[in-house]
């Protein structure tokens, strides 16, 4: 498994606390790059702006991403344009937002 695929797994292990689903099937990911010196730059967002648990977030996306073995420096770049939607979601955030909702 190539670092890049490894990541992103990593960047399903994090969940947005309020939504209960993690940030990769939300959509929150922007774009993931990883240099030749394996220095990765996530850029991301959240459902919201003021989101109250923003520095818990990124704190958790740096740490596991910083985990994956090989990764040698992590940063993340909170952005808000575009403005994150629902619309950005795949079906498997949608289908546990639903289940959740059901229970």
């Amino acid at each position: 498994m190539e670092l890049k695929d490894k990541i992103w797994q990593a960047l399903e292990d994090v969940i947005d606390p309020e939504v209960g689903v993690n940030i990769v099937d939300l959509g929150l990911v922007y774009e993931l790059n990883v240099d030749d010196q394996h220095n990765v730059d996530v850029t991301m967002t959240l459902t919201i702006p003021q989101c109250p648990l923003r520095d818990e977030i990124v704190a958790d996306v740096t740490k596991r991403v910083s985990e994956v073995e090989g990764v040698k420096k992590v940063d993340v770049h909170l952005v808000f344009e575009p403005a994150w939607t629902p619309a950005r979601m795949n079906d498997q955030a949608i289908e546990e937002i639903r289940r959740r909702q059901m229970v």
